[in-house]
């Protein structure tokens, strides 16, 4: 952080993922390692090899949106409404309190509205790009995510920004409202990631050979690739001079990112650029690798992936970095949601002192030794997370977290 910018601090959260809803459900869902690995139901799986994944269970919109017609909302789209009004409602504020400040919305995803796409495309096939529903054509543009959360709110001196860089989208946006509010750009900031599970997505992972057949397994021996999952995550940031005049409770402080592309491969990350990405986040935090308490991981539980991140980790931290876990292992693969999820996982281990676990782990992969937190939470002194974030083509966007000081 250059000195003489505002500090940014998070004031609320919203989670919406298949461990819990809501920042209450989310911290228990960490904390006893619920993983709810189910057969998928938003789309028919048959002719596929796998079919488990990690579903958004027992959420109602409505119970969360109350301006836009949950009618009007794509899946993702109503996660991220939903979010945000969990967040604000954390954070003890109304849209009306934000209407005519300055401030920033920046949502990231793979996938946007591929369900609606989906069935797009399954309308055009049977019968005729003039059938299509103009409902699902208005639901399934990806602008939807971000601006939609200003329409449910009322917000008029925003600026909605849509991130599509897939996997690490979450944490491209967390670094944007970041930079918005450090510029002076804006007062606060609703930033954040989302994803529905959708037929697009898991048929290209399928037709990878990434997907898993039973759990994901980031870190073990006998790993076997991803899950699909879905959820939200969003952050309400606020500048330190805001939250103070206002007498906001104060989560964390957003220490710091860092953002680039490996320009490598589609697929395969490349661990110079990863490693490169986690030292431009810490020097932007300030932050020595010393100083830092936990990692959380991208960890998908890929073969290349999780020894590709951990060789990155130890040229940064050496061969005894901090405790590592992949949220992965409990939440599958949220797409534009996992980093984000990993950020209001990261305050929670602040807030609420304990390291997540990484699921379903039996033996360690000799070439991912770490401290992976194996099956149970445990409790910890968190102070400064790093919290991980890659994606295809090589976008990288790493985020650290803090507990707030009144000294930086």
């Amino acid at each position: 952080m250059t000195s003489g910018l505002e500090r940014v601090v998070v004031t609320g959260r919203g989670p919406v993922s298949s461990i819990g809803v809501g920042t209450a459900a989310f911290t228990e869902g960490l904390r006893s390692g619920r993983n709810e690995v189910a057969p998928l139901t938003a789309f028919d799986t048959t002719g596929f090899a796998h079919s488990l994944g990690c579903e958004v269970t027992g959420f109602d919109p409505a119970d969360w949106i109350a301006r836009t017609s949950v009618e009007t909302l794509g899946r993702a789209s109503s996660f991220v409404v939903a979010a945000a009004a969990m967040a604000l409602a954390e954070a003890g504020l109304t849209g009306e309190d934000l209407r005519d400040r300055p401030g920033h919305i920046a949502v990231g995803t793979a996938d946007g509205e591929s369900q609606d796409l989906d069935a797009l495309a399954e309308q055009t096939l049977l019968h005729g790009a003039d059938q299509m529903d103009p409902a699902l054509v208005d639901r399934a543009w990806t602008h939807r995510l971000s601006a939609s959360i200003a329409w449910e709110f009322g917000l008029r001196n925003v600026a909605p920004i849509t991130f599509p860089t897939a996997c690490s989208a979450g944490n491209y946006a967390i670094g944007d409202g970041l930079d918005a509010i450090r510029l002076g750009d804006a007062d606060y900031a609703l930033v954040g990631g989302a994803d529905a599970v959708c037929r697009r997505s898991f048929a290209s992972f399928h037709r990878l050979g990434i997907m898993s057949p039973d759990r994901c397994r980031p870190f073990d021996a006998d790993r076997q690739g991803i899950l699909s999952g879905e959820g939200a995550g969003i952050l309400l940031l606020e500048s330190l001079t805001s939250a103070r005049g206002r007498g906001a409770t104060i989560l964390a402080e957003v220490l710091g990112y860092g953002i680039n592309c490996d320009a490598h491969h589609a697929f395969a990350p490349e661990e110079k650029s990863i490693q490169a990405c986690m030292e431009s986040a810490l020097r932007d935090a300030r932050v020595a690798p010393g100083d830092v308490d936990l990692i959380s991981a991208h960890g998908t539980g890929t073969p290349s992936n999780d020894v590709t991140e951990v060789r990155a980790i130890k040229a940064v931290y050496g061969d005894s970095p901090p405790p590592v876990v992949s949220l992965k292992s409990m939440l599958g693969h949220s797409m534009g949601a996992s980093s984000a999820l990993g950020a209001i996982a990261s305050t929670i281990a602040i807030n609420e002192g304990f390291l997540p676990p990484t699921v379903n782990h039996r033996t360690t992969d000799p070439e991912c030794a770490i401290d992976c937190v194996p099956n149970h939470s445990v409790p910890a002194d968190v102070t400064i997370v790093q919290n991980n974030g890659f994606a295809f083509n090589g976008n990288n966007a790493i985020t650290v977290f803090g507990r707030f000081e009144e000294t930086p």
